[in-house]
């Protein structure tokens, strides 16, 4: 595996630019990567390029939920669910060792309340079909109060216990990388395409990019170019043809994380109607729990999108409305925001919570393909959807999709939950061996963060910064933000003697660090 994500042997390949790609994806995030993975298992040659880092943006800020989404029955859009639910199935069977099911519970006040979400429920689970992860029940007030220690019970009348999937986001998007790379693709982080190519024809026939890490400039030849840069499209959009109408807005979601003491349960919580009528969960995840989320339409979108005060607010005082020891500010853990790409209403305003999260391509006059909308749950159809429709449109030959039943990097069936480096899968005895032999060397003990899984995360997963490793190969920058900043020296460290840099390097990527993971503390 070592060889297959080195970023200096890939560069070595680009420079020499003699290769034709067949398929080359601009985003690395969940719609690129599962781009790219099922073009490359169709046998087809496939390039994928990230600007940042692999899930950077939206990709690594989700609610960490693989789910058919409650949400979009309430508003009648079946089909989504439908095929969320599907592909949650699905996932669950390829990458077992990072998707689990987890049951959620919504305690109800009230007789309607029960009625509206038993059936609701229950026709959640009938349009899973044989891919449902369980039944959903109606269990009783003191079921619900055991299930969830620390709810209020004034007024509880019983609770709605239902099932759905919860994952590591960004640790899947390192996976798929991992399985392009060995299906015999090729993925490089920091390289951002600052042109398009086009023939004599003006059809799409490559790109010109800049390698973010040296300034060197790279130029690619490729007979279908994808942009699936998610918030970012119509950036992309725009070196194709500067007139382009914008086709996403960004709306921004915010999550809180805290202690798991204030909901000390194995289930989540979903309260199915918030003010702004969403719905808000409370996740067990990394032995945290995440809160989150809001829906704040915002206008340009930026890699490192803030939290606004408001949100924060809105999201501490709905939990506050359920929890009978509601966390405050001084209970933040760590606060992030992510962009969900959401296609632009055509006319009039709507609402972004409105705005309907399936996918939708786009092909221009010069064949540039763009993918708009979606989200991680579906990533996988979204791909397959994306290469059925470049064979379809540049005539090529059809290829069956090979990705529905394709097991990710990572792939093991035996998972124990309870083990900190769980999210290893398959790689976890071998870098546990590698922890052994230096077995003194934790560089946080509450976030079991050892200095092998930085070595790791540097020699195995193409991690190239302080921030790669604390945000996204862990996730100790999402889950205890204090604590990432007191090791990140260490880790600056570590990751200079494996990549070779000098002493400045290492002290300005401390100082990047700590400046970042300001933003994602209260206090």
């Amino acid at each position: 595996m070592q060889h297959l994500l080195n970023r200096e042997e890939i560069l070595k390949r680009l420079a020499q630019n003699q290769e034709n790609w067949d398929v080359f994806v601009i985003g690395g995030g969940a719609t690129g990567l599962g781009v790219a993975l099922d073009a490359v298992s169709r046998g087809y040659k496939t390039l994928l390029v990230e600007q940042a880092d692999f899930a950077k943006g939206t990709s690594s800020r989700s609610t960490k939920l693989v789910h058919g989404g409650v949400r979009y029955l309430a508003q009648g859009d079946v089909k989504l669910v439908r095929e969320a639910c599907i592909e949650r199935g699905l996932l669950q069977k390829n990458a077992p060792h990072l998707v689990k099911n987890q049951t959620f519970v919504i305690p109800i006040y009230n007789f309607w309340d029960r009625i509206k979400y038993t059936i609701g429920l229950k026709v959640y689970d009938w349009i899973a079909g044989r891919l449902s992860l369980g039944k959903s029940i109606f269990i009783s007030r003191e079921a619900t109060i055991n299930a969830l220690p620390g709810v209020k019970q004034e007024g509880l009348i019983g609770g709605v216990l239902y099932h759905d999937g919860q994952f590591d986001d960004s640790r899947l998007a390192i996976n798929l990388a991992q399985s392009i790379a060995e299906n015999g693709g090729v993925v490089v982080n920091y390289m951002k395409v600052v042109g398009l190519r086009k023939d004599d024809s003006g059809f799409m026939s490559g790109a010109t990019m800049v390698d973010v890490e040296s300034g060197q400039t790279y130029s690619v030849k490729a007979k279908a170019v994808v942009n699936a840069t998610g918030v970012f499209v119509d950036g992309i959009l725009k070196m194709d043809d500067p007139d382009a109408e914008p086709t996403v807005v960004a709306s921004q979601g915010i999550h809180v994380v805290v202690d798991k003491k204030f909901l000390p349960s194995q289930h989540a919580l979903m309260i199915p109607e918030t003010s702004d009528g969403r719905v808000l969960f409370a996740v067990p995840w990394h032995n945290e729990v995440v809160i989150g989320t809001t829906d704040t339409p915002v206008g340009e979108p930026s890699l490192e999108p803030k939290a606004l005060e408001k949100e924060i607010d809105f999201v501490l005082q709905t939990a506050a409305g359920y929890l009978t020891q509601p966390p405050t500010r001084k209970d933040v853990l760590s606060v992030f925001a992510g962009l969900r790409p959401l296609a632009a209403p055509q006319k009039g305003s709507q609402k972004t919570k409105e705005i309907s999260r399936s996918h939708k391509i786009v092909v221009s006059p010069s064949n540039l393909f763009t993918i708009i909308g979606g989200k991680w749950t579906t990533f996988r159809k979204m791909g397959e959807d994306m290469v059925d429709a470049i064979e379809k449109q540049l005539g090529w030959p059809h290829k069956k999709s090979q990705t529905s039943h394709q097991k990710i990097h990572g792939f093991v069936e035996q998972i124990n939950w309870d083990d900190p480096l769980y999210y290893y899968g398959s790689d976890m005895p071998l870098l546990k061996n590698n922890i052994n032999g230096t077995a003194n060397n934790w560089l946080s003990e509450s976030l079991k963060i050892h200095e092998m899984q930085v070595r790791w995360a540097v020699r195995n997963e193409m991690a190239r910064t302080v921030e790669d490793v604390l945000a996204r190969r862990t996730r100790a920058l999402l889950l205890d933000a204090k604590e990432s900043v007191r090791i990140c020296r260490k880790v600056a460290e570590i990751i200079a003697s494996e990549l070779g840099r000098s002493n400045d390097w290492k002290e300005k990527q401390i100082n990047d660090y700590e400046t970042l993971a300001k933003e994602y503390q209260l206090n």
